[in-house]
């Protein structure tokens, strides 16, 4: 479904900030995955996301996408089979519109758009049935702006936006970061309904090993720009936070060790 080659990405190339980043990654991702995606700081995990979805080119290697090349296609034609979800609650919708008009935005992603007016009032229903399966009363605030509703009820709309056209793919970077624990809970709960509702492969990078643990049925752990841990279905389940700090930090020490060996 989803096969990257031998990823290559340098930063600040020939500077004495230089960063190769990396250095032939390659991962596999099968149709209905549900992968969280955990590691340090600069491991590459929001990198990852953004070259996947366009925002930033790789310097080589190859992705595939239900077997079409898009390593080198333009992001805005890549957001026609992929949704995304941010960490800040506001990249996801526009505040000046509407709630009714943020969703009819979402519903009719990749169809033409005339001159008359985006809204379909048949579609109004669907709409709203939609938002009442969020709990979070956004079906009686169809006419409010969005920059008005709080940062969870954002962040959900966000989510049911990204997932509603029905994408190949969708990311989630960090998207409950900015939340407050019990919101943080509720959106982790809408996340894992509307994934195996509609049935959407998915890639979550988070910092929560508790929600990473939980959700999905493959984790990944990178650092360095490596996959240095790739754990699935049984395997998972029988995960903790105690085991997976343990590994990150054996990794850590490890890598440390190394270094000092090439500085000998």
């Amino acid at each position: 479904m989803l096969l990257i080659q031998n990823l290559h990405k340098t930063f600040n190339r020939d500077t004495v900030n230089e960063n190769k980043l990396f250095q032939g990654l390659s991962l596999e991702i099968k149709d209905g995955d549900f992968i969280t995606i955990i590691g340090s700081n600069g491991a590459g995990k929001s990198t990852l996301l953004n070259i996947i979805s366009g925002c930033i080119q790789s310097d080589e290697g190859s992705i595939l996408l239900n077997e079409k090349e898009i390593s080198k296609t333009p992001e805005y034609k890549i957001s026609r089979l992929i949704g995304r979800v941010f960490q800040d609650p506001k990249m996801g919708t526009s505040p000046s519109m509407t709630v009714l008009e943020n969703m009819s935005m979402a519903w009719n992603k990749n169809n033409r758009y005339g001159f008359s007016w985006g809204i379909e009032k048949n579609k109004i229903s669907d709409i709203k049935d939609s938002l009442s399966k969020l709990f979070l009363g956004l079906e009686d605030k169809l006419d409010v702006k969005v920059g008005l509703l709080s940062g969870g009820q954002r962040q959900a709309m966000a989510l049911l936006m990204a997932a509603i056209s029905n994408p190949c793919l969708l990311l989630l970077d960090e998207h409950m970061a900015a939340l407050d624990p019990k919101t943080s809970e509720i959106i982790a709960g809408l996340t894992d309904k509307i994934v195996k509702e509609c049935k959407i492969t998915t890639l979550m990078v988070t910092h929560n090993l508790k929600q990473a643990i939980s959700m999905g049925n493959r984790l990944i752990m990178m650092h360095r720009g490596k996959i240095v841990l790739d754990i699935r279905d049984k395997d998972k389940e029988s995960l903790t936070a105690e085991k997976l700090l343990a590994l990150f930090s054996q990794k850590e020490s490890s890598d440390i060790i190394s270094d000092r060996l090439m500085l000998a």
